[in-house]
């Protein structure tokens, strides 16, 4: 029995670690769905994108409030899961507050004095937060498509943010009574603790026995709840937390307005181009390959990879819709429920193959029964939802990919498109007028 709480311990952190990596194989497994791209050149420059935009957050503050809160939040949280080192040891080993035997007495109160004034921050930051998606409703936070269980989502994190800085408090503050009590030996500084839960359990004058329960409580409740909102993150947006680094190392580097060409067509208009091509010769068997693909795509099987790692990584922060001039005057399109209507739809295929060990045609695709025509026509391709997005995802390159499918394989288009399209192929230009008159503008 004297090794039962080190015995139960070990059992909870194997378990959810195993159920963590569980989690990440199956979102491995249903980002290769897409098709492979290459996005491994010009490592050196990835790398300084992941650092300034992944880890120094240079694009969050944009917004200055919810950037400066958002940092807050996240500078605090890794940092003071630091401290997750000591309680696996001590949950293992059955030792108490053994980093101040590697830190020293003064290092110890340091960093025990560091991670409080950080918990305070991210308590801090949350309640505005919350504040800020539920109480002021702003506008991108409180749109139709996070009606239900992504609102529920965003809360629901805030609150075990919340809960996990408390019992981080309240097990600081016990443990510090105790210390004046002669019960635990002296280590660490608690500043805000100080100030808050001290003086309040010595005004209740709670006895050794309780604080020990509390002191005991709040620290299984802290690891039990980190390893719970590890695992939770497979269901909720803030998976960010993880994918936002590869996502940012596989962004697309080159000049936000210069779209992928479909090298299908590249090839054919290549040789429609050469004077000494011979139209007569055999074509490569690569060339047969690439001129029997799809273009475009009506589902995820035909997006790539990094569209997929897209998808999973966004925030649901609204950004994109915020600044998208289709949804601002009023048509359906919103970049962010693209990306998450393209996770629904990774997640819907997912489900199948883990029901059934393979893919089985369940006659959904991603268009029109995940995202609509009308959403995709609105879109005006100006970037802006590309240049909001705080981590570097492309809504843009999965709405061209699905209108190449439309008008390509379906030559399904308003008429206005149409017209316009057969305009510049005759024309040159997308107006009904002679080539030969094309240059007139220039002679007023």
């Amino acid at each position: 029995m004297q090794y039962l709480d080190n015995i139960v311990f070990f059992l909870c952190l194997v378990a959810g670690i195993g159920l963590f990596v569980k989690s990440l194989r199956e979102i491995y497994r249903n980002i290769r769905l897409g098709k492979p791209v290459s996005r491994t050149d010009h490592k050196g420059e990835r790398w300084k994108t992941m650092a300034r935009v992944a880890l120094g957050q240079s694009k969050m503050v944009k917004r200055p409030v919810a950037g400066i809160l958002h940092i807050f939040v996240y500078v605090g949280f890794v940092i003071i899961n630091l401290e997750l080192i000591e309680i696996f040891i001590d949950g293992i080993f059955g030792t108490h507050r053994f980093l101040e035997n590697v830190l020293g007495s003064a290092g110890y109160r340091f960093f025990t004095a560091t991670l409080e004034v950080l918990a305070f921050l991210v308590v801090l930051a949350v309640v505005v937060f919350f504040i800020r998606r539920n109480i002021i409703h702003i506008r991108r936070l409180n749109m139709k498509e996070l009606f239900g269980w992504p609102k529920h989502d965003a809360n629901w994190i805030l609150v075990i943010e919340f809960f996990l800085m408390m019992a981080f408090f309240n097990m600081n503050s016990a443990d510090a009574i105790l210390q004046q009590r002669g019960i635990f030996h002296h280590a660490g500084s608690f500043p805000i603790s100080q100030i808050s839960f001290i003086p309040l359990f010595g005004w209740l004058n709670f006895g050794d026995g309780f604080l020990i329960f509390i002191e005991r409580f709040a620290w299984w409740f802290h690891i039990l709840g980190v390893l719970f909102f590890m695992n939770y993150l497979y269901y909720s947006k803030h998976l960010h937390i993880l994918l936002a680094f590869p996502n940012t190392w596989f962004a697309h580097l080159e000049k936000k307005g210069e779209l992928d060409n479909l090298e299908s067509v590249t090839r054919e208009v290549k040789l429609m181009m050469d004077p000494n091509a011979d139209p007569y010769a055999a074509v490569p068997e690569a060339d047969i390959n690439a001129a029997t693909e799809k273009f475009g795509a009506n589902d995820i099987f035909d997006l790539n990879q990094i569209q997929l790692l897209n998808a999973y990584t966004c925030t649901e922060c609204g950004r994109c819709t915020a600044v998208c001039p289709a949804n601002i005057t009023g048509k359906k399109l919103s970049p962010r429920k693209i990306m998450m209507d393209t996770r629904d739809r990774i997640e819907e295929v997912g489900r199948i193959i883990n029901k059934n060990g393979k893919f089985v045609d369940d006659g959904k695709k991603l268009l029109d029964d995940h995202i609509q025509r009308e959403e995709l026509r609105a879109c005006t391709t100006c970037n802006a939802c590309v240049e909001a997005c705080p981590v570097l995802i492309s809504p843009l390159s999965i709405i061209m990919d699905l209108r190449r499918f439309m008008i390509m394989e379906e030559s399904s288009a308003p008429q206005e498109w149409n017209l316009m399209m057969t305009n510049i192929e005759n024309n040159g230009a997308p107006w009904q007028y002679n080539q030969a008159d094309r240059l007139n503008w220039a002679m007023e």
